[in-house]
Protein backbone atom coordinates (compact mmCIF):
# COMPACT_ATOMS: atom_id res chain seq x y z
CA UNK A 1 0.00 0.00 0.00
CA UNK A 2 1.18 3.80 -0.86
CA UNK A 3 1.75 5.88 2.11
CA UNK A 4 0.07 9.15 1.23
CA UNK A 5 0.98 12.54 2.62
CA UNK A 6 -0.95 13.50 6.04
CA UNK A 7 -3.40 16.31 5.85
CA UNK A 8 -3.54 19.23 7.84
CA UNK A 9 -6.39 20.22 10.09
CA UNK A 10 -7.34 23.83 8.03
CA UNK A 11 -7.15 21.58 4.57
CA UNK A 12 -10.45 21.89 2.85
CA UNK A 13 -10.88 18.37 0.32
CA UNK A 14 -12.33 20.47 -2.51
CA UNK A 15 -9.22 22.44 -2.68
CA UNK A 16 -6.90 19.41 -3.02
CA UNK A 17 -4.74 18.89 -6.03
CA UNK A 18 -6.08 15.61 -6.68
CA UNK A 19 -8.92 14.37 -8.89
CA UNK A 20 -12.42 13.37 -9.17
CA UNK A 21 -11.78 10.90 -7.09
CA UNK A 22 -9.66 9.97 -4.43
CA UNK A 23 -8.99 7.24 -1.10
CA UNK A 24 -8.59 8.30 2.15
CA UNK A 25 -6.76 6.61 5.04
CA UNK A 26 -7.72 7.61 8.61
CA UNK A 27 -5.56 6.99 11.45
CA UNK A 28 -6.42 6.25 15.42
CA UNK A 29 -4.39 8.68 17.31
CA UNK A 30 -5.72 7.75 20.46
CA UNK A 31 -7.09 9.75 23.15
CA UNK A 32 -5.96 13.46 22.71
CA UNK A 33 -5.67 16.41 24.84
CA UNK A 34 -5.12 20.04 23.62
CA UNK A 35 -1.91 21.79 23.55
CA UNK A 36 -3.51 24.88 25.43
CA UNK A 37 -4.44 22.23 28.35
CA UNK A 38 -1.39 20.42 28.49
CA UNK A 39 0.39 23.59 29.09
CA UNK A 40 -1.74 24.43 31.68
CA UNK A 41 -1.55 21.65 33.60
CA UNK A 42 2.46 21.21 33.36
CA UNK A 43 3.16 25.25 34.07
CA UNK A 44 0.27 25.04 37.09
CA UNK A 45 1.53 22.07 39.08
CA UNK A 46 5.30 23.68 39.50
CA UNK A 47 3.61 26.86 40.85
CA UNK A 48 1.81 24.90 43.83
CA UNK A 49 4.27 23.08 44.34
CA UNK A 50 7.07 25.22 45.38
CA UNK A 51 4.34 27.44 47.52
CA UNK A 52 3.97 23.67 49.79
CA UNK A 53 7.42 23.71 50.03
CA UNK A 54 8.35 27.68 50.56
CA UNK A 55 5.89 27.88 53.21
CA UNK A 56 6.82 24.70 54.74
CA UNK A 57 3.41 22.84 55.32
CA UNK A 58 3.82 20.78 58.09
CA UNK A 59 3.89 17.17 56.06
CA UNK A 60 6.67 18.69 54.36
CA UNK A 61 9.56 19.09 56.79
CA UNK A 62 7.64 18.09 59.76
CA UNK A 63 5.21 19.90 62.49
CA UNK A 64 8.67 21.86 64.39
CA UNK A 65 9.41 23.60 61.26
CA UNK A 66 5.85 24.13 59.50
CA UNK A 67 4.86 27.92 58.11
CA UNK A 68 8.71 28.85 59.26
CA UNK A 69 10.74 31.19 56.78
CA UNK A 70 14.62 31.21 55.99
CA UNK A 71 16.48 33.84 57.10
CA UNK A 72 18.51 33.95 54.12
CA UNK A 73 17.29 36.67 51.22
CA UNK A 74 18.10 34.04 48.41
CA UNK A 75 15.53 31.57 49.50
CA UNK A 76 12.90 34.18 48.96
CA UNK A 77 14.43 35.67 45.83
CA UNK A 78 14.62 31.81 44.67
CA UNK A 79 10.83 31.62 45.28
CA UNK A 80 9.82 34.68 43.33
CA UNK A 81 12.11 34.41 40.16
CA UNK A 82 10.47 30.81 39.85
CA UNK A 83 7.20 31.95 40.88
CA UNK A 84 7.68 34.76 37.93
CA UNK A 85 8.81 32.15 35.76
CA UNK A 86 5.78 29.57 35.62
CA UNK A 87 3.25 32.76 35.59
CA UNK A 88 4.68 34.09 32.62
CA UNK A 89 4.38 31.21 30.72
CA UNK A 90 0.81 30.67 31.97
CA UNK A 91 0.35 34.14 30.61
CA UNK A 92 1.93 33.03 27.28
CA UNK A 93 -0.48 30.28 27.00
CA UNK A 94 -2.91 31.83 27.13
CA UNK A 95 -2.80 34.54 25.44
CA UNK A 96 0.29 34.21 23.19
CA UNK A 97 1.52 30.63 22.36
CA UNK A 98 -0.27 29.44 18.91
CA UNK A 99 0.26 26.24 18.14
CA UNK A 100 0.58 24.22 15.02
CA UNK A 101 -0.93 20.67 16.21
CA UNK A 102 -4.12 21.09 18.30
CA UNK A 103 -3.60 18.28 20.54
CA UNK A 104 -0.83 15.70 21.80
CA UNK A 105 -1.34 11.54 22.75
CA UNK A 106 -3.17 12.09 26.41
CA UNK A 107 -0.26 9.40 27.53
CA UNK A 108 2.29 11.98 27.22
CA UNK A 109 1.21 14.11 30.05
CA UNK A 110 1.94 11.58 32.53
CA UNK A 111 5.60 12.27 31.59
CA UNK A 112 5.78 15.55 30.96
CA UNK A 113 4.56 16.24 34.46
CA UNK A 114 6.55 13.83 36.07
CA UNK A 115 9.37 15.88 34.18
CA UNK A 116 8.13 19.20 35.70
CA UNK A 117 6.28 18.78 38.75
CA UNK A 118 9.03 16.61 39.73
CA UNK A 119 12.07 18.48 39.20
CA UNK A 120 9.91 21.11 40.89
CA UNK A 121 9.76 19.73 44.10
CA UNK A 122 13.17 18.44 43.98
CA UNK A 123 14.63 21.64 43.83
CA UNK A 124 12.29 23.14 46.25
CA UNK A 125 12.79 20.59 48.92
CA UNK A 126 16.45 21.56 48.65
CA UNK A 127 16.43 25.59 48.54
CA UNK A 128 13.60 26.06 50.94
CA UNK A 129 14.90 23.11 53.61
CA UNK A 130 15.24 24.64 57.37
CA UNK A 131 19.22 23.43 57.18
CA UNK A 132 20.05 25.09 53.48
CA UNK A 133 22.33 27.85 53.56
CA UNK A 134 23.47 29.91 50.06
CA UNK A 135 26.73 28.56 49.17
CA UNK A 136 29.28 30.74 47.75
CA UNK A 137 32.49 29.79 45.71
CA UNK A 138 34.05 32.79 46.16
CA UNK A 139 33.92 33.01 49.67
CA UNK A 140 35.00 29.10 50.05
CA UNK A 141 38.24 29.88 48.02
CA UNK A 142 39.02 33.23 50.07
CA UNK A 143 38.18 31.15 53.26
CA UNK A 144 41.06 28.23 52.21
CA UNK A 145 43.34 30.73 51.29
CA UNK A 146 43.00 32.40 54.58
CA UNK A 147 43.29 29.33 56.44
CA UNK A 148 47.00 28.45 54.71
CA UNK A 149 48.58 31.38 57.02
CA UNK A 150 46.34 30.74 59.59
CA UNK A 151 49.67 31.36 61.67
CA UNK A 152 50.49 34.92 60.57
CA UNK A 153 52.66 33.82 58.39
CA UNK A 154 53.70 35.13 55.14
CA UNK A 155 55.20 32.54 53.83
CA UNK A 156 53.65 31.20 50.61
CA UNK A 157 51.95 27.83 50.17
CA UNK A 158 50.55 25.94 47.59
CA UNK A 159 46.51 25.75 48.11
CA UNK A 160 45.02 22.32 47.98
CA UNK A 161 41.23 21.41 48.00
CA UNK A 162 38.92 21.26 51.05
CA UNK A 163 36.34 18.61 52.14
CA UNK A 164 34.39 22.19 50.64
CA UNK A 165 33.13 20.93 47.00
CA UNK A 166 33.37 24.55 46.35
CA UNK A 167 37.37 23.98 46.84
CA UNK A 168 37.64 21.63 44.38
CA UNK A 169 38.48 23.96 41.71
CA UNK A 170 41.77 23.89 42.93
CA UNK A 171 42.35 20.17 41.20
CA UNK A 172 41.96 22.29 37.54
CA UNK A 173 43.16 25.73 38.36
CA UNK A 174 45.51 28.24 40.41
CA UNK A 175 42.78 31.00 40.93
CA UNK A 176 39.46 29.16 41.15
CA UNK A 177 38.33 32.51 42.62
CA UNK A 178 38.60 34.43 39.51
CA UNK A 179 36.60 31.90 38.09
CA UNK A 180 34.08 31.81 40.03
CA UNK A 181 34.20 35.88 39.64
CA UNK A 182 34.02 35.65 36.29
CA UNK A 183 31.24 33.15 35.80
CA UNK A 184 29.33 35.17 38.07
CA UNK A 185 29.64 38.31 35.97
CA UNK A 186 28.63 36.13 32.64
CA UNK A 187 25.81 34.48 34.78
CA UNK A 188 25.04 38.08 35.53
CA UNK A 189 25.45 39.02 32.16
CA UNK A 190 23.19 36.34 30.50
CA UNK A 191 20.22 37.42 32.56
CA UNK A 192 20.31 41.65 32.23
CA UNK A 193 21.02 40.63 28.56
CA UNK A 194 23.05 44.71 28.88
CA UNK A 195 26.08 45.41 27.19
CA UNK A 196 27.89 47.49 29.24
CA UNK A 197 27.19 44.33 31.66
CA UNK A 198 28.50 42.32 28.99
CA UNK A 199 31.41 44.73 28.19
CA UNK A 200 32.80 44.87 32.12
CA UNK A 201 32.45 41.32 31.73
CA UNK A 202 34.91 40.56 29.25
CA UNK A 203 37.54 43.45 30.54
CA UNK A 204 36.99 41.54 34.10
CA UNK A 205 37.48 38.34 32.43
CA UNK A 206 40.80 40.14 30.72
CA UNK A 207 42.12 41.52 33.95
CA UNK A 208 41.69 38.31 36.21
CA UNK A 209 43.52 36.30 33.70
CA UNK A 210 46.55 38.75 33.64
CA UNK A 211 46.53 38.11 37.35
CA UNK A 212 45.83 34.30 37.55
CA UNK A 213 48.58 34.04 35.04
CA UNK A 214 50.96 35.75 36.99
CA UNK A 215 50.02 33.65 40.46
CA UNK A 216 50.04 30.83 38.43
CA UNK A 217 53.86 31.15 36.91
CA UNK A 218 54.54 32.10 40.38
CA UNK A 219 53.36 29.11 42.18
CA UNK A 220 55.77 27.12 38.82
CA UNK A 221 58.47 28.99 40.13
CA UNK A 222 58.45 28.32 44.11
CA UNK A 223 57.06 24.93 43.93
CA UNK A 224 58.81 22.24 42.05
CA UNK A 225 55.97 19.87 43.37
CA UNK A 226 53.21 22.44 41.71
CA UNK A 227 50.57 19.89 40.34
CA UNK A 228 51.23 19.87 36.31
CA UNK A 229 47.43 19.62 35.32
CA UNK A 230 46.46 22.89 36.96
CA UNK A 231 45.65 25.88 34.67
CA UNK A 232 45.78 29.85 35.84
CA UNK A 233 41.54 30.00 35.28
CA UNK A 234 40.17 27.91 33.10
CA UNK A 235 39.89 24.29 33.58
CA UNK A 236 42.48 22.65 30.77
CA UNK A 237 42.34 25.66 28.59
CA UNK A 238 43.93 28.83 30.43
Amino acid sequence: MMKGKSLRNEEILQHLPVGTTATLYFKDLGPQIGWTTVFLIEYTGPLFIYFLFYFRMPFVYGLDERFTSSPHPVVNLACICHSFHYIKRLIETIFVHRFSHGTMPLRNIVKNCLYYWGFAAWLAYYINHPLYTPPSGNFSIHVALSDLRRDGSKTRKIPYPTKNPFTWLFFFVSCPNYTYEVGTWISFTIMTQCVPVGLFTLLCFIQMTIWAKDKHYTYLREFKDYPSVRMPIIPFLL
